[in-house]
């Protein structure tokens, strides 16, 4: 099955639960080499307009993976755009009135402003305004929006009209930063640049609590490998080749500890009747899907939250920028595709 499909103004997007394509995601079997002579266990659920999927190797306690998905509720119900409640549609129904959320909310917001100053708003949590009218990844009609409503929604996207304000802490009672406004009041947050990673080092840290040293935690296309498969050799992870039937590997990578996270053009998709290619990820200057030379960006790096922001702002500052933008990066390797399938690999890439 490909990944992206033709659709006329009637026809409705197919959905797509992987936008981020390690296709070990949608298909664990291809995960090569996770065994050992017990049988591990493992648990896939959907969340985060994903299918994700934790397998604990040197552990028989199905309570673990209670927790893992415990978690996983916990954070949906926190940084979810599209769950009535969560922190993050409290603030985008606020009105520009103050919403008190979780510390955690406020951190993860925090970096994702860091994330749009450190590419000069290449990336912008603020994009839902014009997310939502493409409706990428939802059971909505597929089509271009309309340009006025583009021009509407992008005058409307800017992470300056973010505010952070102090309150008390829920478990000390110091005061932290707790409550968010946004000055537009339509403005709007979308955390899907970066949520996924924040999630994946969150279960990695609950897992190392419990005593779990050798696991892979799949979220979409966010992979963490947990240690290292119990025999100590590294687990196996193959990488989606962009356009091709799903589960087609361009390469296989070896990997201990780390995170790998790939951001392409060519899951949440579609094409018009014209054969023009629209995906999810936008550009913040026009409200249409970025367009350069890139179509998919591989990040591998202890922090899957790393990765996961480095991956789609790669991917929106194009070949030539996005190359400068992760060599002065440490402790991150990358593999990049073009779209006329040139590789371009940094030195440390296994």
């Amino acid at each position: 099955m490909k990944s992206c499909y033709k659709v006329n103004q009637k026809t409705p997007i197919l959905h797509h639960i992987a936008s981020l394509i390690l296709f070990f995601a949608l298909t664990p079997s291809l995960l090569i080499g996770c065994t050992r002579n017990t049988e591990p266990i493992s648990r896939t659920g959907f969340y985060f307009d994903t299918v994700i999927q934790i397998t604990l190797y040197d552990t028989e306690d199905e309570a673990v993976l209670d927790g893992c998905f415990a978690l996983a509720e916990k954070y949906e119900n926190l940084f979810s755009a599209t769950k009535e409640g969560s922190d993050v549609w409290n603030i985008n129904h606020g009105n520009g009135e103050t919403v008190t959320v979780s510390e955690e909310t406020v951190t993860l917001l925090m970096t994702a402003v860091d994330c749009a100053n450190t590419t000069e708003g290449r990336i912008d949590p603020t994009i839902r305004p014009v997310s939502e009218l493409w409706n990428f990844g939802s059971d909505n009609e597929a089509q271009v929006p309309e340009e006025a409503g583009i021009r509407e929604a992008l005058s409307h996207v800017s992470y300056d009209t973010i505010r952070f304000g102090v309150a008390s802490s829920a478990e000390t009672g110091d005061p932290v930063y707790r409550t968010v406004t946004l000055t537009d009041p339509e403005a709007a947050i979308d955390l899907g640049f970066i949520a996924k990673g924040y999630i994946a080092d969150k279960m990695k840290e609950y897992l190392l609590s419990q005593n779990v040293h050798s696991a892979c935690i799949s979220l979409g296309g966010n992979v963490l490998a947990v240690g290292e498969k119990p025999d100590g050799s590294p687990f196996r992870i193959g990488i989606q080749e962009p356009f091709a039937e799903t589960g087609k590997s361009l390469a296989t990578i070896e990997i201990k500890d780390v995170s790998v996270v790939t951001s392409g053009i060519y899951e949440r998709c579609f094409y018009d009747e014209d054969g023009v290619l629209y995906h999810h990820v936008l550009d913040t200057a026009t409200g249409y899907p970025v367009d350069n030379e890139l179509a998919g960006v591989t990040i591998i790096c202890p922090s899957s939250m790393k990765a996961d922001a480095l991956s789609t702002s790669c991917l929106c500052l194009g070949l030539e920028e996005g190359r400068s933008f992760l060599d002065a990066e440490k402790d991150v390797a990358y593999l990049l595709i073009a779209k006329d399938g040139t590789q371009y690999a940094s030195q440390n890439f296994p």
